[in-house]
C-alpha cells in the first residue's frame, strides 16, 4: 500500500483565462506547493511527489465561482490499483476572471511503498457542466538509499506559507528538506550528516566564499528515520541565482545533491517626488 501517501488535492490561486472545453494542461513536477520544477520523476522513499497542472474550460458563474471535482488513483507497474482517492467536491472563484484554474495533487511516498514503477490518473470533472477531463504521469520509486526529499520554499520557519523560490529585495525565502537512509555509528547508535548550501550567481560563481552548513551528529532517537534542515535566504539584492544544497553521509561516505532557480525581482518605485 502507499501509506501514509496522502493524496491531498486543491486549488492554489485563479488568473485571468478563456476556454471553450475543458482540458488539463502544463503538467508539471514540482519540489513542494508551488515550488521550483523537479527535473525527475524517480522518487526516494521519504519524498513527496507533487504534480502541478492548469485547468482550462470550467463553467463559472456571475460571480466567477466554479464547482467541481478531483480524483486520484495510483497503479503499479501491473497495472494494480495501491491508492485511491475519492472524488472531492470544490469549490473556487475565479476573482480575475476567466475559467483558468492552476491547481495541484500529490503523493507522500512512505515507507512501505515497494520500489518500481507507478503511474497516477488525476480526473477532473466540472460540477456544472459535467464535462471531465483526465491526466496520467508515470513515476518511479527508487530503491532506499541516502538522499535529500520533500525540499520547499517558503516564506516562514513553520512551513506554513508555501512560495515559489520569486521574491524581492527585503525579503526572507526558507528552504526546507530532509535527509533520508543515513547510517548509523555502531557504538554511538547516532548518524553523522553533515549539509551546506550555496548560492550561485547568474555566473555560477558562488556568492560568499563559505557555503551555509549544519551539522547532525547527536540527540537523534534510534526510531527517527529522517532528519529535517531549514535555512533562511535572506534576498538583498536583485538578480538570478541556484540554490545548491548538498548532504553527506559521513559514515557511509554517501552524497547527495539538489539545486533549482532562484530569482529576485528589483521592485522599481512608482511614486514621484514632489
Amino acid at each position: 500500500m502507499m501509506a501514509p501517501a496522502l493524496a491531498l488535492l486543491g486549488v492554489l490561486t485563479a488568473i485571468a483565462g478563456t476556454s471553450d472545453q475543458l482540458t488539463i494542461s502544463n503538467v508539471k513536477l514540482t519540489h513542494g506547493l508551488l515550488g521550483p520544477e523537479r527535473q525527475s520523476n524517480k522518487i526516494l522513499s521519504g519524498d513527496s511527489y507533487f504534480i502541478a497542472f492548469e485547468i482550462d474550460g470550467l463553467k463559472a458563474d456571475d460571480a466567477g465561482r466554479v464547482k467541481y471535482t478531483l480524483a486520484m488513483e495510483t497503479v503499479d507497474s501491473k497495472g494494480n490499483v495501491v491508492y485511491t482517492q475519492n472524488p472531492r467536491d470544490l469549490e473556487a472563484r475565479n476573482l480575475l476572471g476567466g475559467s483558468h484554474l492552476p491547481a495541484f495533487s500529490f503523493l507522500d511516498i512512505g515507507p512501505a511503498v515497494n520500489p518500481g514503477e507507478y503511474a497516477v490518473k488525476i480526473t477532473v470533472t466540472d460540477r456544472t457542466t459535467k464535462a471531465t477531463q483526465r491526466t496520467r504521469q508515470k513515476f518511479e520509486v527508487l530503491p532506499k538509499a541516502f538522499g535529500i526529499v520533500k525540499l520547499s520554499t517558503t516564506m516562514d520557519a513553520t512551513m506554513q506559507f508555501p512560495v515559489p523560490a520569486l521574491g524581492v529585495p527585503g525579503q526572507t525565502l526558507w528552504v526546507h528538506f530532509q535527509t533520508v537512509g543515513f547510517q548509523r555509528d555502531s557504538a554511538s547508535k547516532q548518524p553523522d550528516v553533515h549539509v551546506e548550501m550555496r548560492i550561485l550567481d547568474e555566473n555560477g560563481q558562488p556568492t560568499l566564499a563559505k557555503p551555509i552548513t549544519g551539522d547532525v551528529n547527536e540527540d537523534v532517537s534510534e526510531g527517527i528515520s529522517v532528519i529535517p534542515w531549514h535555512f533562511s535566504l535572506s534576498l538583498n539584492r536583485a538578480g538570478k541565482y541556484t540554490v545548491e544544497a548538498r548532504a553527506m553521509d559521513r559514515l557511509s561516505k554517501k552524497t547527495a545533491k539538489v539545486s533549482f532557480p532562484l530569482v529576485v525581482i528589483d521592485q522599481k518605485s512608482s511614486a514621484t517626488a514632489e
